[in-house]
């Protein structure tokens, strides 16, 4: 027995991803953030650019699961390294294991 099957359409773009926009157009903004409660008594933080929010983090990146950081002071040391990354042009600012290790946020 065989089976035919038509061929695959062809891919459409994911409308539903995250759109970054050009890092250039952070250049002559103000980038601000502010330390937040996030769940199980942890913190995160919230990263504005001229006022206007663009990133709501909760969550330790690179880490698993959903907890946010130990203390506001790690969450602080991440936000600023986000903040330098997009003013390096750096988009999306991705945070890796290596540079949680290096700020002591993880050992």
């Amino acid at each position: 027995m065989l089976f035919a099957q038509a061929p695959s359409a062809p891919a459409q773009p994911d409308s539903s991803a995250a759109k970054f926009p050009a890092a250039s157009a952070y250049a002559n903004i103000k980038l601000t953030y502010q330390i937040i409660d996030a769940p199980k008594h942890t913190y995160g933080y919230d990263l504005f650019a001229d006022g206007r929010l663009v990133i709501h983090q909760t969550s330790a990146p690179a880490l698993p699961g959903n907890e946010g950081f130990k203390t506001k002071k790690d969450a602080a040391k991440v936000a600023l390294l986000v903040i330098e990354k997009i003013k390096n042009g750096q988009m999306p600012p991705t945070i890796s294991m290596d540079e949680m290790k290096q700020l002591n946020v993880i050992k």
